[in-house]
């Protein structure tokens, strides 16, 4: 393959290397702060590409250079700077101002202060001094090998806490305000999906109004290409905005919302890279957690409460890399738990990881309720995670993938205690997804543990009861029911309660006719009726439209789990010929892949048995 000394490779959209010295307006910027020895602060909206551009052409342009990224939001007032007790030459204990370890990596840096306008008040007064004086303390940045000190936000209200106003800090920087044309994520797109020409994709983007740019800005453009790439439904890539996903509409004049152009722009991105883009995808959150493995993705699973969200999670990530993933709940994890800042013998202030984020061993970190942290600044260092996947700076070690699982802000009509994010922070997903109950087995997990018994109640939850009841009625509502059964307590206390003495709107009195062995159709009633069955279907004939036999008999099997059927597996091919052709083409669409394999083997089954 051919390179180029700088390193750039030939792609499908740029077969032919950009002119020499061609560089965007943002990185102009930056060699021309780097050579006056100015501050630089460049405010611009999220997901354009500013951080990353700092990362990427500071290496490239200067060699030798390091960039140095402090995430302002993440810090704490002990993190840059701490006085601590050390001993002097004389062995007298005195007071000594220690430096964050990363302003002194021991060659030329620029500190690239991200988030700028997120950080407290304590820390903004810290960051006066860097960015007046490129001091810090009783340190002096340059002599500790400082060329350039940068500070970069978005302006705006929705997405900062601060706006900077003081005269003597605006007084010592030079500002730069860009927007999505004046850094090179294009290239850096086109690069990252080589053999796709983004030429078409580029235009249509273009050419959208302001406010759909805004909202599919080029990070998530970059997600959307991501689902493309692995045959997702590419409006997974969009984000999920304080529990919704967001819609490509534009507002009209009075505010109110524009007509919805999701698809179709989604569309013309999917045809201009000749991908697939389905309405749906078996198996999706199996998919979507392998996906992040492979890939090295951060990705959201938004569902309802109980619907199995972590224990596939902790399966799948189990069976991708063969040892279970680094679990945090937010509500209980502290900042401490993750990193605190202690005093190293060098005279500089080090970071002390948790344990469990060291080691070269694979890793993959779960956030498990998300969206209710215990405190913003466990938050801000998790932000940090998501976007940059370091630490306090420090890369963490063999890290394959992020998770984050959270609840909807509504579910039944009832609001969940969950925080509200901003487009900044929900576009750090390259997955948003948002689960359904139904995109589980927990039903097969249900059977493996309690057999005949859970059996007996999803029998119950598929045909007794409505599907607002099956909302009510979560897996792990049915665990408790199934446990309180065979402990003999009172049914009703393991629905959810709501307060008042008042229990979910759930009849149980099919289930407790059911548990006391009421007769009821099953798969295992169809095998141990198999001949009655067979008759009754084949006296119907095999090209009818269908009857309230063949219906029966196709719910029964359609409910059944894998297991089930494979147990059941010869009935299962002697009764399938004896149902309508437009019930039997349903068994293999859009079925996962277990699913799959078995209703291919019961229809081999049903071939070889009819006769020549």
């Amino acid at each position: 393959m051919t390179t180029t000394v700088a390193g750039w490779k030939p792609n499908a959209t740029y077969p032919d290397r950009p002119e020499q010295g061609e560089r965007s307006r943002l990185e102009r910027f930056i060699d021309a702060m780097l050579a006056m020895g100015q501050t630089g602060q460049v405010f611009g909206e999220h997901g354009i590409g500013k951080t990353s551009t700092f990362l990427s052409y500071i290496p490239r342009a200067h060699p030798g250079t390091e960039v140095v990224l402090v995430p302002a939001a993440n810090l704490t007032p002990d993190d840059l700077l701490v006085n601590a007790p050390v001993r002097t030459e004389r062995g007298e204990l005195a007071l000594r101002q220690l430096i964050m370890r990363r302003l002194r990596p021991g060659r030329p840096f620029v500190l690239l202060i991200d988030d700028s306008l997120q950080a407290g008040d304590t820390i903004q007064s810290q960051l006066m001094q860097v960015a007046c004086n490129w001091t810090l303390g009783e340190h002096d940045l340059r002599e500790l090998g400082c060329v350039g000190v940068f500070l970069t936000d978005n302006e705006s209200v929705a997405e900062t806490g601060a706006r900077r106003g003081d005269l003597a800090v605006l007084d010592r920087m030079v500002t730069l305000s860009i927007t999505a044309n004046d850094t090179a994520w294009r290239r850096h797109l086109a690069a990252r999906h080589s053999g796709w020409d983004l030429t078409e994709v580029f235009r249509i983007w273009a050419g959208l109004p302001p406010h759909l740019r805004h909202l599919l800005s080029p990070r998530t453009l970059e997600h959307v290409l991501d689902c493309a790439r692995e045959g997702f439904p590419l409006r997974w890539g969009l984000p999920l905005l304080n529990g919704s996903r967001v819609a490509l509409a534009e507002p009209g004049a009075d505010g109110s919302p524009g007509a919805d152009r999701t698809r179709e722009i989604l569309g013309r991105i999917a045809a201009a890279v000749g991908a697939a883009n389905p309405g749906r995808i078996a198996d999706p959150v199996r998919r979507i957690l392998r996906a992040a493995v492979r890939n090295r993705w951060a990705v959201l699973l938004q569902g309802p409460p109980g619907c199995g969200k972590t224990e596939i999670t902790k399966q799948v990530v189990a069976e991708e890399i063969g040892r279970p993933p680094v679990y945090f709940s937010l509500p209980v994890t502290n900042v401490e738990d993750l990193c605190v800042p202690i005093p190293a013998p060098d005279g500089t202030l080090d970071v002390l990881l948790t344990r469990t984020l060291l080691g070269p061993e694979p890793k993959v970190l779960v956030w498990d309720e998300y969206n209710r942290p215990k405190d913003r600044s466990t938050f801000a260092k998790l932000m940090e995670l998501t976007q940059e996947w370091s630490l306090a700076g420090r890369p963490i070690p063999g890290l394959r993938a992020q998770v984050a699982l959270q609840n909807p802000p509504y579910h039944l009509g009832r609001r969940l205690l969950v925080s509200s994010n901003n487009v900044a922070q929900a576009s750090r997903f390259t997955v948003a997804y948002e689960v359904r109950p139904e995109d589980i087995p927990a039903n097969q997990w249900l059977i493996d543990t309690y057999g005949e018994v859970a059996e007996t109640a999803l029998e119950w939850w598929k045909n007794d009861i409505d599907d607002e009841g099956r909302e009510w009625v979560t897996k792990r509502t049915l665990e408790r029911l199934i446990k309180l059964h065979r402990v003999g307590e009172p049914l009703e206390t393991g629905l959810i309660y709501l307060g008042e003495g008042e229990y979910a709107p759930i009849p149980l009195a099919g289930l407790r006719l059911r548990l006391s062995g009421r007769p009821s159709i099953g798969i295992r009633d169809l095998a141990a009726e198999a001949d009655a069955w067979e008759a009754r279907l084949a006296a119907a004939g095999e090209h009818d439209e269908g009857t309230a036999d063949s219906d029966t008999v196709h719910q029964i099997l359609a409910n059944a789990e894998v297991s089930q059927l494979r147990e059941h597996i010869e009935v299962v091919a002697r009764l399938l010929p004896h149902l309508p052709p437009k019930l039997r083409a349903t068994y293999l669409v859009g079925q996962p892949e277990d699913k799959q394999r078995l209703w291919v083997d019961a229809f081999a089954l049903m071939a070889a048995a009819r006769p020549a």
